[in-house]
C-alpha cells in the first residue's frame, strides 16, 4: 500500500503522542492534532515558523535548544525527561527526537512527547514502601519501557514487597510469549509461611517476605524479574537460563550458595530459617502458550511440595507429563493408611511386612529405605542387609513418641553414635518414631533423606506414626527385630 499524503496525515493525527517537526533552524513546520489539543490551539497558524523560545514554553530554554542542536548534527534522543509550560502551568514531559533527512542531508528534526506529570506525582506518594525496581531498571524490558509511559511505578509494583505486582508480571510473561522470546517461568511458595504469621505475627511475616524478595531481586538482577503472585507465592521470570542444565545451576546456586533460599532471617525473637518450594518450566521448550506453561509450573510446584518442600522441581516432559495436579492435590492420608495396612498385612515376618509396605511408603514419603533400631541398639535397614550399626544413645533424643529434624544438629549434640551412623548412610534429615505401647518401648523406626533441611509435613508424620502402630501391633510384647 502506497503511503499517500492523506493517509500519512490520518496516521499522524490519530496518534496519542504529541508529534511535531521542525526545519534546520528549529522552527516549527507542523504538528499533529494531539499537540494542538495539548496546548489548546485551534490550529497551527500561531506557531508555524517559530521556535520554542518564541513560544515561551520553557522557564530555562537553553538545555532544550542544545538538545535540538545535537539532533540537527545527527544524534537521536530517546525518552528524555523535561518540563514545559502549558497554559501557565509547568508540566513534566518525556520526549524523543531524531533528525530528518532529505537526499542524504539533515533538513530538520521530528519529535514526540507525552505528559508524565501525573505519573511522577503518583510515584512520589510511594515513600515508606519497599521499592526494589526503579523506572530505569524496568525500562530494560521492552514491555515495561512502553508501560511506564502510561503507568506510574507504584501502580506496577506490589506495595509491600516492592516487586512487580501479579497482573503486570503475568502480562510481562504473556508479552514475552507473544514476542517469541524464550524464558523460564517459576512459581515459588515459601514453606510453612502460615506458621510464621500465626506464631510471630503478620508484621514478622511481612518482614520475612520483604527480605526474601530483596534477595531474589539481587540474585536475578540483569537477567530476570521477580513478581508477587499473591500471599507468600512469588514469580520468577528468567530470560537467561532456559536450557535444563542452566536452570539446574540457577536453582542450585539459589538454594545452596547465594544466601537466597534456605537462609536464616534475624527477627526480634531470634532467627527464622526460611525455605521455599519452586516449580519451573520454560517457553517454548516445555510449552508454546501461556496457559499450558502456567499449568506446568503449577504442576512442578505441587510435585515439589509432595517431595517434602524446601526443594525445586524443573519440569521434564518424559518424567512428569502424565502426572495430574488433581491427583496430587486430592491425595488423602486415609487412602495412604488403607493401602499401607493392606500391604503390611501381606507378610509373615516383620521384615516381610515392612518389605511389602516400604515401596508405597517410600513413594509417599519420598525416601529410599527404612531403618529399624531394636532394643539391642542395633540400627538395621529393611532393604540393605549390610546395614548394621550400634546406636546405643538413640533414646537421648526421644523425649516423646516422635522426633523429626530438618537437620542433624540436635542428633550430633545428643547422640554421637547415631549421628555417626546417619552420616555414614548420608542421611541429613530424619524422623524417628517409638515402637511399643504406653508402658513398654520395643524399639524405634527411622527414615531419612540425604537432603538437608527436609521439611517433614504433618501428613507424613501421621503416616509414619501409623506405620509404627502397625509394627507395634504385629510384634505385640515381642522385641523389635529384623530377622
Amino acid at each position: 500500500m502506497k503511503l499517500s499524503l492523506d493517509l500519512y496525515e490520518s496516521i499522524i493525527n490519530t496518534a496519542q503522542d504529541c508529534v511535531f517537526w521542525k526545519d534546520k533552524d528549529r522552527r516549527f513546520v507542523g504538528v499533529n492534532q494531539a499537540f494542538l489539543d495539548y496546548y489548546g490551539f485551534k490550529d497551527n497558524s500561531c506557531l508555524i515558523g517559530k521556535t520554542d523560545e518564541d513560544m515561551g514554553w520553557h522557564s530555562d530554554p537553553e538545555p532544550y535548544k542544545q538538545d535540538e542542536l545535537r539532533v540537527l548534527q545527527g544524534e537521536s534522543t530517546y525518552k528524555v525527561i523535561g518540563k514545559c509550560i502549558v497554559r501557565g502551568e509547568e508540566r513534566d514531559i518525556i520526549a524523543s527526537k531524531r533528525p530528518l533527512y532529505e537526499n542524504g542531508e539533515i533538513v530538520g528534526l521530528v519529535g514526540s512527547f507525552v505528559d508524565i506529570t501525573d505519573v511522577l506525582s503518583r510515584q512520589s506518594r510511594m515513600d515508606g514502601h519497599q521499592i526494589l525496581y526503579s523506572i530505569d531498571s524496568l525500562r530494560q524490558f521492552r514491555f515495561f519501557d512502553k508501560l511506564l509511559d502510561e503507568k506510574s511505578l507504584d501502580e506496577i509494583l506490589d506495595s509491600l514487597t516492592g516487586v512487580v505486582s501479579r497482573a503486570y508480571a503475568l502480562n510481562f510473561a504473556n508479552d514475552l510469549i507473544a514476542s517469541n522470546i524464550p524464558f523460564s517461568f517459576t512459581i515459588l511458595d515459601l514453606d510453612n509461611f502460615k506458621f510464621i504469621n500465626d506464631t510471630y505475627g503478620h508484621s514478622t511475616g511481612d518482614f520475612v517476605l520483604q527480605e526474601i524478595t530483596k534477595s531474589l531481586v539481587n540474585y536475578t538482577r540483569g537477567f530476570g524479574l521477580i513478581g508477587r503472585f499473591g500471599g507468600d507465592e512469588l514469580l520468577i521470570i528468567n530470560l537467561r537460563d532456559v536450557k535444563y542444565t542452566d536452570k539446574q545451576k540457577f536453582f542450585t546456586d539459589m538454594y545452596n550458595d547465594r544466601n537466597v533460599m534456605r537462609r536464616n532471617i534475624k527477627i526480634k525473637d531470634g532467627n527464622l530459617f526460611v525455605t521455599g518450594t519452586s516449580g519451573c518450566a520454560s517457553f517454548p521448550e516445555d510449552a508454546d502458550n501461556y496457559n499450558d506453561l502456567f499449568t506446568l509450573i503449577d504442576k512442578s510446584l505441587y510435585l515439589g511440595k509432595n517431595k517434602g518442600r524446601n526443594c525445586y522441581v524443573i519440569y521434564m516432559k518424559d518424567k512428569y507429563e502424565n502426572v495430574e495436579i488433581k491427583d496430587i492435590r486430592n491425595h488423602s492420608i486415609f487412602i495412604d493408611m488403607y493401602k499401607l495396612r493392606n500391604l503390611f498385612g501381606k507378610g509373615a515376618s516383620l521384615r516381610e511386612r515392612l518389605s511389602f509396605a516400604l515401596p508405597y511408603f517410600s513413594e509417599v514419603i519420598q525416601i529410599t529405605d527404612l531403618y529399624v533400631i531394636d532394643l539391642d541398639s542395633r540400627l538395621k535397614a529393611v532393604l540393605d542387609n549390610n546395614v548394621n550399626y550400634e546406636v546405643e544413645d538413640v533414646s537421648n533424643i526421644l523425649t516423646d513418641d516422635m522426633f523429626k529434624e530438618s537437620s542433624l544438629d540436635r542428633v550430633s549434640e545428643k547422640c554421637p553414635s547415631l549421628y555417626r551412623a546417619l552420616s555414614d548412610l548420608e542421611i541429613k534429615s530424619c524422623m524417628i518414631v517409638r515402637v511399643g505401647n504406653e508402658i513398654v518401648t520395643s524399639g524405634y523406626l527411622l527414615c531419612g533423606v540425604n537432603r538437608k533441611h527436609r521439611i517433614w509435613q504433618d501428613s507424613e508424620c501421621a503416616l509414619f506414626y501409623y506405620l509404627s502402630s502397625l509394627v507395634s501391633n504385629s510384634i505385640k510384647n515381642s522385641l523389635l527385630q529384623l530377622i
